[in-house]
């Protein structure tokens, strides 16, 4: 089973990497050892079972992660690599940050705890400046990621198997302009600047980790092995959102408070379910 989690991956273009990593992917999308696309997440999660199901449990792999996930969009190779070191690292931060630690220890020994910290701090003290090109969201997907997409970016596929998807892509370039422009009309319209950080942090990520020519995945994950056929096919988040922004930059306020609330609540009754049983 995949954990609950949806992803928001950049897929960087072949000729943007340096000619050393360049060459490992072109050979690594060229070998039949991989992990296939369909399969890619599924791999990644074993791969990390494995780490924390071992005694003691590994925080981060002690070496990146040779792996990517891969798109061809007209004959041209994109690469999304797992970064498993780096996601760890941070993810472990995350986690200490928000965990007493008397429960931390109950997870993860001390020494472990330790040795996972001095690594990332030894590797940022190098002078590494590498950036994560994946997010990810246990339970439910922010608001804010489905903005940087449309509804005819939509690929949803209903099986009983672990091709079970609903993703977006798009380019970095469409994406970024679309949360322009939602910034500008939350400034304008919605009277907290508060509103906006959101999304000013995601187009901010999208600076970051994405170069020129990027695509920009959201994929829903492990959610549509909880949600029903039913639900994933009345789920139009993306062109919710994308109403709800004009109506709010028409002056339809009641249109995009509608609207708000209907995603709110969407979202709300799955998130709950991390505490059903």
């Amino acid at each position: 089973m995949l954990p609950y989690t949806a992803y928001l991956r950049v897929y960087q273009p072949i000729d943007s990497f340096p000619p050393s990593d360049r060459g490992y992917w072109e050979e690594y999308a060229a070998s039949s050892d991989r992990p296939r696309r369909i399969n890619a997440l599924a791999a990644e999660h074993d791969e990390s079972l494995t780490r924390i199901l071992s005694d003691p449990p590994v925080v981060a792999p002690f070496e990146e992660s040779g792996d990517a996930y891969l798109r061809r969009v007209n004959e041209r190779l994109y690469v999304c690599p797992w970064q498993t070191r780096l996601r760890s690292w941070q993810a472990f931060g995350d986690f200490s940050g928000a965990t007493p630690a008397v429960l931390s220890d109950a997870f993860v020994p001390t020494c472990e705890a330790e040795r996972a910290e001095e690594d990332y701090r030894a590797w940022r003290e190098a002078g590494s400046r590498v950036r994560p090109g994946i997010k990810s969201s246990n339970w439910t997907v922010p608001l804010a990621w489905f903005i940087p997409f449309e509804d005819q970016e939509r690929c949803l596929v209903l099986s009983a198997d672990t091709t079970r998807t609903l993703l977006y892509l798009t380019r970095v370039s469409f994406a970024q302009r679309r949360l322009v422009h939602t910034i500008a009309t939350l400034r304008e319209k919605a009277g907290d600047p508060a509103v906006a950080l959101p999304v000013e942090r995601l187009l901010a990520w999208t600076e970051r980790a994405a170069p020129a020519g990027s695509l920009l995945e959201l994929d829903y994950g492990g959610l549509p092995h909880l949600l029903s056929d039913e639900h994933l096919s009345a789920d139009r988040s993306v062109a919710e959102v994308s109403e709800a922004v004009e109506a709010l930059a028409s002056g339809d306020t009641e249109r995009a408070t509608k609207l708000r609330r209907r995603l709110t609540h969407r979202w709300k009754s799955v998130r709950a379910l991390e505490r059903a049983n």
